[in-house]
């Protein structure tokens, strides 16, 4: 067996890390709590920027968010009165026919901001054909605020549920449940069709997953997959829109949101209600 430490031994203190040592530790761990600050830095769309900065973003074709987080900014200046905001006027416009759905869809939002914007109205109407149900819903209501109720039709689909169908004959290999909540673009569902490809199912409106075919069932082309009720802010926004606009045969629609049922909000139900009252009443007259 080894001898035992001595009393002198055992006293001596243990060698402690070096300098360098300490260095690499202090900056792993300023690293650590660095990286998620810069993360959120960089995709905070709260974050000012300066106007400078502003149309450099706008003009960020490879950072679709940069322009999501510049449009965002602008709409908030616009909604404050800020006179300086008129300078990208012309980017919003020109935005509308960006590639990215969510872009256009921003883009629509702001565009309602300010009924008094050059092209504003025009660029709005062209956008209620766009491929994107959200996009065209966002530009309906916009619509609203300039006094046309051309886009009703779209604002209707706002209430909605959506049903995606599937694209390719094949079958389920993984699927949410149903129930479960979704954004715009979340994953649905994966369909393994042909040689082993995978395409991934998604939600095209924000929502709460209703129905949505089980892991192993077999789809064909054309077959509904899943049915995504709308949430709750999209509803409520299209009920505000047609609580000016809407028309009588627009009820059907309406009533289904008037109900006690878990999944619509107080806020909604009120709301629904008092769109009927008011289309009623101006009907009436």
């Amino acid at each position: 067996m080894p001898d035992s430490l001595t009393a002198d031994e055992l006293k001596k203190p243990k060698p402690g890390m070096s300098r360098t040592q300490k260095l690499l530790f202090f900056v792993t761990a300023w690293l650590i709590c660095l990286m998620p600050f810069l993360f959120w830095w960089n995709t905070w769309f709260g974050r000012k920027l300066s106007d400078q900065q502003l149309t450099e973003y706008l003009h960020d074709t490879k950072k679709p968010r940069h322009i999501q987080q510049a449009l965002v900014q602008v709409g908030e200046r616009i909604t404050r009165h800020d006179s300086t905001t008129k300078q990208w006027y012309p980017d919003l416009v020109r935005l509308a026919a960006d590639p990215v759905e969510e872009v256009r869809n921003t883009d629509a939002w702001v565009m309602g901001q300010d009924t008094s914007g050059a092209g504003f109205h025009d660029t709005l109407l062209k956008m209620l054909v766009d491929p994107s149900q959200m996009v065209r819903g966002n530009a309906a209501l916009s619509l609203v605020r300039f006094g046309d109720a051309t886009g009703r039709p779209q604002i209707l689909a706002l209430l909605q549920p959506a049903h995606i169908i599937s694209p390719e004959s094949g079958r389920i290999i993984d699927s949410d449940r149903p129930g479960t909540a979704v954004h715009q673009g979340g994953l649905i569902a994966k369909l393994e069709f042909g040689s082993k490809q995978i395409a991934e199912i998604r939600s095209p409106i924000p929502g709460r997953i209703r129905t949505v075919a089980g892991t192993g069932a077999n789809i064909a082309t054309g077959a509904e997959i899943a049915v995504v009720d709308p949430a709750n802010d999209q509803v409520w926004e299209a009920l505000r829109a047609l609580y000016l606009i809407g028309q009588p045969d627009d009820l059907s629609a309406i009533r289904p949101y008037e109900r006690d049922l878990p999944d619509i909000s107080n806020d909604v139900r009120q709301q629904a209600a008092e769109t009927e009252r008011v289309i009623r009443d101006r009907a009436s007259k």
